[in-house]
Order: structure tokens, then C-alpha cells, then sequence
């Protein structure tokens, strides 16, 4: 979406490399000079010290959801882990 937003505004990145998540991402940014694209809403603590910016461009909205067996319904645990994911993404 990143790619597809700058496009459209006549820009683009050239990707140095990919990596599997946000801490990693950034731990490479802050040993080098490279830039890493991150949401800001998840990564206020790692970006500590770090120089952060928005894109240049408006991105679409990305819907998160939540699947699970039914027998998982009454679980304690599961429904715990399950409130967490909705408090973290600002669900109902």
C-alpha cells in the first residue's frame, strides 16, 4: 500500500532490504542510514530517540480481524488475549 500510495503522488522508495518486524526494522535504522516504515501507533517506545515523520501520502485503512474456533469462546485465556487485540486496535 505504501508503494501504491507513492505512485499515485509521483514518488517512490527503493527497498534496501525486508525485514520480518517492527523491532527489527527500526534496530537496523537506528545502526544505519537507512529509513524504516513502521505504524506509529504500535512503535511509540522503539522509536525512542529516533527521528520520526509521517509519509508523505495518505494511506488507506487497514482492517484487522479476529478469527478463532468456537470452542475457544469460553476459554478464559483465549477471551483475554482476544479483548487485548481489541483494545490494541481501538475495536468495539
Amino acid at each position: 500500500p505504501v508503494d501504491d500510495a507513492l505512485g499515485l503522488a509521483g514518488l517512490a522508495r527503493t527497498i534496501a532490504t525486508v525485514v520480518g518486524g517492527f523491532s527489527e526494522a527500526l534496530a537496523l535504522a537506528r545502526g544505519s542510514d537507512l529509513i524504516a516504515t513502521v505504524p506509529e501507533r504500535y512503535t511509540g517506545k522503539l522509536r525512542q530517540g529516533l527521528f520520526t515523520f509521517a509519509l508523505p501520502v495518505k494511506l488507506a485503512e487497514l482492517t484487522i480481524s479476529l478469527l478463532w474456533h468456537p470452542r475457544l469462546d469460553a476459554d478464559p485465556a483465549h477471551r483475554w488475549l482476544r479483548g487485548m487485540v481489541r483494545d490494541v486496535c481501538g475495536g468495539r
